[in-house]
């Protein structure tokens, strides 16, 4: 579980990088999942955009992809989602 410095922390890493992923009409497909997951074994910061023919809320994409990927959700803004898991060799140290 983060802590709000850490989340703070993160925030800040995320806020210069584009998103990797788009979830789109298919909303969280198997496909999309397993890609988000394998994008953690390169990146332990993962932005993801919701884009609007999205059948579902963000936030409940947001708990579906974190629950399914093993991370932790950094940020909600938007359509925009910040997940987190740390990696086994952790490249970003938290303070």
């Amino acid at each position: 579980m983060l802590n709000s410095k850490q989340k703070s922390y993160l925030k800040s890493l995320a806020s210069s990088e584009p998103a990797m992923f788009q979830i789109g009409k298919d909303a969280l497909s198997d496909n999309l999942i397993r890609t988000v997951d394998n994008g953690f074994n390169t990146h332990e910061l993962i932005k993801v955009k919701v884009l609007k023919t999205a059948p579902e809320e963000v936030k409940e994409l947001a708990f579906d992809l974190a629950m399914n990927t093993h991370s932790e959700i950094v940020q909600i803004i938007g359509r925009t989602i910040v997940l987190y898991r740390k990696a086994d060799d952790p490249k970003i140290i938290l303070p």
